[in-house]
């Protein structure tokens, strides 16, 4: 049997969820939100991923202040204004699609805030075309010649805590099934856990104890507010010298276990434009097996994925125990479907699609029957 269309159960206070395959949707920044509500786009999107046959869908990085959106486009859940437009947006989508677990991924992108969306170069805002201040552990700017990040004072941090405690309540409010915390692709919780960010001289800084200290007691904070699933995303490695390492992730994700963290969700890079990434397909698997075979976590890998053997195989290795796509996602939403005739698999699929599939998938949506006079 494939072992990517078998269940796989996550565990939490409230109870354990389980997944009817190992395919996930990873989180995608879509930058169609307006002053952080979601929008049309967001429906559409996310009832066309919700099709997919994926067994877990999770919504793309969600500021928890204005601030700490990446590009003014972005999503948002920090007010009641934010949370009805994302409620309504999710509760439509749901109502187009198979019934489908949705995580949320909550996100500050410190100092790599304020930046134009892709499209328009991706580059940090100035203020007077519609930038901001950004925030950091230290002084430090993303790219050389750019104006620097204010350096977050112990009381600033106590406050983002706070923030993101409100936004994961609000996340439950509306039916998230889970959240992922955002803490890889260089954004403000990996910019902690990296030496290449951080060089604090307080308690928050320098060592590995210390720098892990403020993503931990902001964990700590969500996970005594939230009691569904909850996990987090960590860049692995910083790909540079001197940066945060395949190590030093697994030794963080074994404290994170052991203060409740449900699964971790593992890729790499973002800290730092200087990263050298040894890209190919499988690359960022490695990490996640380190972090798997050491703190036993529920762990999700992503990276270069694409062909659904490839997916199997990761799995029958043992490397990680969920496989996420994100791209391959984009170009080819029903994936699921395909993977499933590959491999086969079952997947749902809303009564609608039934009569379409060629006659080789012809069993992937399982027992069902249509008629017509």
């Amino acid at each position: 049997m494939s072992l990517l269309f078998s269940e796989y159960t996550l565990g939490s206070p409230r109870g354990p969820l389980t997944l009817a395959n190992r395919i996930v949707v990873a989180p995608m920044c879509q930058y169609s939100a307006v002053n952080g509500e979601a929008q049309d786009w967001h429906l559409m999107h996310w009832a066309n991923l919700l099709n997919s046959g994926a067994a877990l869908f999770i919504i793309e990085a969600t500021g928890v202040v204005p601030e700490g959106r990446i590009t003014p486009a972005c999503l948002g859940l920090w007010d009641d204004r934010t949370e009805a437009a994302l409620k309504d947006k999710l509760m439509r989508a749901r109502q187009l699609a198979p019934a489908t677990p949705v995580f949320i991924q909550l996100a500050h992108a410190g100092r790599k805030a304020s930046s134009a969306t892709p499209w328009d170069g991706g580059q940090l805002l100035p203020v007077e075309k519609g930038g901001w201040e950004t925030v950091a552990p230290s002084a430090i700017a993303q790219l050389d010649g750019e104006r620097l990040p204010h350096e977050l004072s112990k009381e600033e941090l106590q406050g983002l805590i706070l923030a993101f405690v409100e936004s994961a309540v609000r996340a439950d409010r509306i039916g998230v099934d889970g959240i992922e915390l955002h803490g890889a692709h260089g954004y403000l919780l990996h910019q902690f856990l990296s030496p290449i960010a951080n060089q604090r001289t307080d308690e928050y800084g320098g060592s590995f104890e210390n720098r892990i200290r403020f993503p931990l007691e902001l964990f700590k904070a969500v996970r005594a507010a939230y009691q569904g699933v909850l996990g987090v995303r960590i860049s692995a490695s910083d790909w540079i010298e001197g940066g945060w390492t395949p190590e030093e992730t697994a030794d963080f994700a074994v404290q994170l276990k052991a203060v409740g963290c449900d699964f971790v969700h593992i890729s790499s890079a973002g800290i730092s434009p200087k990263q050298k990434i040894a890209v190919g397909p499988n690359y960022q698997v490695p990490f996640a097996k380190i972090v798997k075979e050491k703190s036993g976590l529920p762990t999700m890998t992503v990276g270069l994925i694409t062909d659904p053997q490839q997916a199997e195989d990761i799995l029958q290795k043992g490397d990680a125990d969920l496989i996420a796509l994100a791209r391959a996602f984009l170009y080819n939403p029903r994936w699921g479907w395909q993977a499933a005739t590959a491999l086969g698999g079952v997947v749902n699929s809303n009564e609608r699609y039934w009569r379409c599939l060629p006659r080789e998938a012809q069993a992937i949506f399982g027992d069902v029957k249509i008629g017509q006079r």
